[in-house]
């Protein structure tokens, strides 16, 4: 009896469809930007898949989280940033809160840019300006808010805080200060912190490093580890671009860590061994300015571009650092992977779904869904595919059914 039971439970673990639906952070479950879902549909009709329902969330670039039917994200209208839930399903308004914040549109639209995080029954926000938040995940009522540059004492980057709040255990880790910042995820209060200086634009990374936790996160000019539970940083590793634009979230493969700039900086691979890491290759060859690459099989696949004029979809083997192809892309645009394809969304809002190869990247689907500009990286959950534009029109891309 008691293997019959463990084996129908087994068998209900994996017939599941929600099992890799839920999409409850920034770069999804595993931080990599890679779903576990499967059987959606990228054989689309010649005029595209249908678009289920649009809606308008305000100016700015956040992307967007998925969790038990609700979709969370963020938008800028009028000097006031709002935090939306959405019925992932309709489109639908369950609730939102409103609060001050310029727009802030230094050489780009403005707005907001980091991505709610789900957990617990809990949507955690963070604005450009610093302004924290913890909300009752269905109801939308405000567990505690601070702002977190004021209570930790740190600058606001030039672009402002751009990375999205992580969870682990009863912390919320931020890209505030110069290698990072932890607070209570139950009171909000600051539980450490660090240098005060600038941080970078991208959002903590946790790995596992001689048995402790550690994030792994980027200030104007280092890349810092981290151990999650004192604060203490483990080491840096000096990375300097232009502007202090490292915006594009680490890499994680077993020992070895991925990291990659844009404004020609280029891209390393680190060793994690002994007291600092060791590069294990150079070059030029993967400038991530925005959007982050993914890992698959051993192959980065990721946008390449010396400015965001100069772009291209490349192909590179992360052993070697070798570029193994190019395609010709259009502006900066993101990507995402489920199932091994990439799913793409270009500047200027065409969605591309094609099959994540190392001998080259051919369209099995292609429609245009968005007009704008489009930097937000897409999501899939549910069989629904979310992109978003500056401007904030937010749609929702049908693709339920069998591949």
């Amino acid at each position: 009896m008691m293997r019959f039971m463990a084996s129908l439970l087994l068998f209900a673990v994996l017939a599941s469809p929600a099992a890799g639906d839920d999409w409850a952070c920034w770069r999804g479950p595993d931080q990599n930007g890679i779903s576990r879902e499967t059987g959606w549909r990228a054989d689309w009709p010649e005029e595209g898949p249908p678009i289920a329902w649009k809606v308008s969330v305000g100016t700015g670039f956040s992307s967007v989280t998925v969790v038990g039917g609700r979709l969370y994200t963020m938008g800028n209208e009028d000097n006031t940033d709002t935090v939306y839930c959405l019925d992932a399903a309709t489109g639908e308004t369950l609730w939102t809160h409103a609060y001050e914040c310029p727009l802030d549109d230094k050489n780009f639209e403005g707005g907001t840019i980091s991505t709610p995080s789900v957990d617990g029954g809990c949507v955690y926000t963070l604005s450009r300006q610093g302004h924290l938040f913890r909300f009752d995940a269905a109801t939308g009522k405000i567990h505690w808010s601070i702002n977190v540059a004021e209570d930790a004492k740190m600058p606001i980057p030039g672009w402002g805080f751009a990375g999205s709040p992580v969870i682990h255990g009863d912390l919320l880790l931020l890209n505030v200060g110069e290698a990072g910042t932890a607070v209570d995820k139950a009171t909000g209060k600051v539980v450490w912190t660090s240098g005060q200086r600038e941080a970078g634009y991208n959002t903590p990374v946790l790995a596992q490093h001689r048995d402790r936790t550690i994030i792994l996160l980027a200030s104007g000019k280092f890349f810092h580890a981290v151990d999650v539970e004192s604060g203490k940083e483990l080491w840096r590793h000096r990375w300097l671009t232009s502007y202090g634009c490292n915006a594009a979230d680490a890499i994680v493969d077993g020992g070895r860590v991925f990291i990659s700039s844009g404004y020609n900086r280029g891209a390393a691979l680190l060793k994690l061994s002994g007291n600092e890491p060791k590069v294990v290759w150079a070059n030029r060859e993967m400038q991530n300015q925005m959007t982050s690459s993914v890992l698959l099989d051993g192959h980065l696949y990721g946008i390449h571009g010396k400015n965001q004029s100069q772009t291209s979809l490349r192909c590179m083997t992360l052993e070697s650092g070798e570029v193994q192809w190019d395609y010709e892309w259009e502006g900066v645009g993101s990507l995402m992977a489920a199932d091994g394809k990439l799913i793409l969304l270009s500047e200027g809002g065409e969605l591309i779904i094609g099959r994540a190869s190392p001998e080259a990247f051919t369209p099995q689907a292609r429609a245009k869904v968005l007009s704008g500009k489009c930097w937000t990286v897409p999501v899939l959950s549910g069989g629904r595919i979310y992109c978003r534009n500056a401007a904030g029109t937010l749609v929702c891309v049908d693709v339920r059914g069998t591949k």
